[in-house]
């Protein structure tokens, strides 16, 4: 049930007031790759990070704050998201380059940091312009793509904890994992240092040009998606399978749940056919992991991150139709 005018004003009278911009009730679907969810409670956007600094130092501590970055690996459920919802902006997306580092907000996105190494005749970030999405949200999985993660490149993060704290992390502080990391959900990553090593312009111009190729081959870019639904299965159980492979096995390719449907470029991906909802997406992945559970024995792990409160519940059951490649 979404807030009432009075409680998001109570909620609003409890909070700083920033120098950046601070509203309630405000819409994400439309700031998502889904295109689907429901509104924030209030949403910061902090004019630098002094200013998100000072608002989480002054801020209840039991308000809870949740980090919002391109929305391109997140599903934000129907009911929307409870206290404050921080997107960073401008300010926090600039990038240099200090001999073989870089130096990037993390607000920067990821094709603007290869871009940036490009530029700079550094190799060995190539791979980050198959990314979709921010830095910040980058390293918060130890995203990859084309055989390289993040926890190849990086040196240390920066990171602002819910009291307003900052801290720097060294590679082996972040725990960084297999689409994983060991820092608190709550602390928010305002910066990351990436390390590469020179290159030739030519040789590093073609491996984006390869990655931005492969991916436009092999995924649904131009679809309502949010990128890899399930990260691959690990342990003798999979025995090396990609989750894309058990979902195929599983029949799975085409699936649809009202308008949200399986993929048929790519079968790891959900796509928003046009008016699905956050719980038809979500009931489908569910549908899908149960048929690759009941066929291989391997449960999948969600990849994309979940968020907020259900809202409406939908009970049709998924169908076996076959869909148009999407």
């Amino acid at each position: 049930m979404a807030a009432s005018a009075l409680q998001l004003r109570r909620l609003l009278d409890r909070l700083p007031v920033p120098r950046g911009e601070l509203r309630t009730d405000v819409p994400l679907a439309k700031g998502t790759w889904f295109r689907v969810g429901g509104s924030a409670e209030v949403l910061f956007r902090p004019q630098d990070l002094d200013d998100l600094i000072e608002f989480l130092k002054a801020k209840p501590a039991e308000v809870p704050v949740t980090v919002l970055g391109a929305g391109t690996n997140v599903l934000i459920r129907d009911g929307g998201i409870d206290g404050v919802v921080v997107r960073l902006g401008k300010s926090l997306a600039g990038i240099r380059v200090e001999d073989d580092q870089i130096i990037a907000g993390g607000a920067a996105m990821d094709v603007s940091v290869a871009r940036a190494a490009a530029a700079a005749d550094l190799a060995g970030l190539e791979f980050l312009s198959g990314i979709p999405g921010t830095i910040g949200g980058a390293v918060r999985m130890n995203a990859g793509a084309y055989g390289r993660e993040l926890q190849d490149v990086i040196v240390s993060a920066e990171v602002v904890d819910p009291r307003g704290n900052r801290h720097v992390l060294k590679r082996p502080e972040l725990g960084l994992g297999y689409r994983a990391c060991a820092v608190p959900e709550a602390w928010i990553f305002v910066s990351a240092t990436l390390r590469g090593s020179k290159g030739s312009s030519e040789g590093i111009e073609a491996g984006m040009a390869s990655v931005q190729a492969a991916r436009a081959d092999s995924q649904p870019i131009r679809s309502k998606t949010g990128g890899s639904t399930f990260a691959n299965p690990v342990g003798p159980e999979a025995a090396g399978a990609k989750a894309w492979e058990l979902i195929d096995q599983a029949g799975c390719r085409g699936l649809r749940h009202g308008d949200a449907i399986v993929s048929n470029l790519h079968c790891n991906f959900l796509v928003n056919n046009g008016s699905a909802t956050a719980a038809d997406l979500e009931a489908l992945g569910e549908e899908v992991r149960r048929r690759v559970a009941e066929t291989s024995g391997v449960v999948l792990r969600w990849e994309i991150r979940r968020i907020g409160k259900h809202g409406r519940t939908v009970s049709a059951q998924a169908s076996t139709e076959r869909d148009d490649p999407s």
